[in-house]
């Protein structure tokens, strides 16, 4: 079990694809797995958060923690949305751990975003401001809403979509993995039920911050390159749009072959 580019098993039959590229910053603190057994992939994006102590550590222990979760577990998975709550609340108290002793300003923290798929169909999980999207025929068909400020403002009808780019406060979450000892507020799918050819798409904010849905939506078209490639260049043109202050951009994809 592990990260896979293409897999066309009878059980699974997916094109997969990840990046992470480190934009404008010094390190990247953003990590990104997708794990896979004979009939089920798990994708997981992380975001070691800017600003605290060992994001990337967080951000680590966290993929480390959710992929051991998702291999304990006998697969097709029994209750997708239990196992996602049980694996990103497991990862949260190993976060946790990581901040023991450490001021609660500078305890490791991190975003993430997880989707499970398997027989046909999609479940997601995130906490804070990294996406899932679910696209098809170069539209979306969903993504997640964020835990931040800003989404709480939209809500509120005291914002429009399109001021969140530009908001003073775009950046601030309300809830991640790690920091408080409290399991964080999560947003779990229902079943999403996949067609021929959609595609899974998991981001950290350094991706969709720098681009409208409209362009993450059509950024596979379906023919000329593979996904790897699409994706590789969704990325860059989300760093280029966000320099010189471009964030750690990263992503996964999965796309349902059958």
């Amino acid at each position: 079990m592990g990260s896979l580019a293409n897999q066309r098993k009878s059980g699974l039959q997916v094109e997969c694809a990840e990046i992470s590229l480190i934009g404008d910053r010094d390190d990247n603190q953003d990590r990104v797995t997708i794990a896979s057994g004979d009939s089920a992939a798990l994708l997981i994006v992380l975001d070691g958060m800017g600003g605290h102590a060992e994001g990337a550590r967080a951000a680590e222990v966290a993929v480390a923690s959710l992929v051991d979760t998702f291999k304990q577990t006998s697969q097709p998975v029994f209750d997708p949305l239990g196992f996602l709550h049980l694996a990103v609340g497991t990862a949260h108290e190993e976060v946790v751990k990581l901040g023991a002793g450490i001021s609660m300003e500078t305890k490791p923290r991190a975003t993430c975003a997880v989707s499970l798929v398997q027989e046909g169909s999609a479940y997601w999980v995130h906490v804070g401001d990294s996406r899932v999207y679910q696209l098809r025929d170069r539209r979306m068909v969903e993504r997640t809403r964020d835990h931040s400020h800003v989404e709480v403002l939209l809500r509120e009808g005291l914002i429009t979509e399109e001021e969140i780019q530009t908001h003073p406060m775009r950046n601030f979450v309300e809830c991640c993995l790690g920091g408080d000892s409290t399991l964080p507020e999560m947003s779990i799918s229902q079943r999403k039920k996949l067609q021929t050819g959609d595609i899974i798409l998991l981001c950290t904010d350094g991706l969709w911050s720098g681009l409208d849905d409209q362009s993450i939506s059509s950024f596979y078209a379906g023919e000329g390159p593979d996904l790897q490639a699409r994706l590789q260049s969704l990325g860059q043109r989300a760093v280029k749009a966000n320099a010189p202050y471009s964030d750690n951009t990263t992503a996964a994809a999965l796309r349902w072959l059958k």
